[in-house]
């Protein structure tokens, strides 16, 4: 039975591994995407050019919360199961 299977199943082979390769693309982009190493280095960044003077409070501000907003996104697709 087997062998059956296997010569039954060969013709949607190629299909099943683009299948595959597919989804571990999908999977190494998410885990880029929700890495939250890159947005602690940008609002550490973004911290200092506050202190540096090199931007003001208030652009200080808008990007810090978008960068927390996107911290939350990461926190909460981390917990999903």
């Amino acid at each position: 039975m087997g062998l059956l299977t296997y010569l039954l199943t060969l013709p949607v082979a190629p299909v099943r591994a683009v299948t595959w390769v597919a989804q571990r693309v999908v999977d190494e982009a998410e885990e880029v995407y929700y890495d939250p190493a890159p947005i602690w280095r940008r609002l550490a960044e973004l911290e200092q050019q506050l202190l540096g003077g090199e931007i003001d409070q208030k652009t200080f501000d808008r990007e810090e919360d978008e960068l927390l907003d996107r911290l939350t996104e990461i926190t909460e697709y981390r917990r999903r199961p």
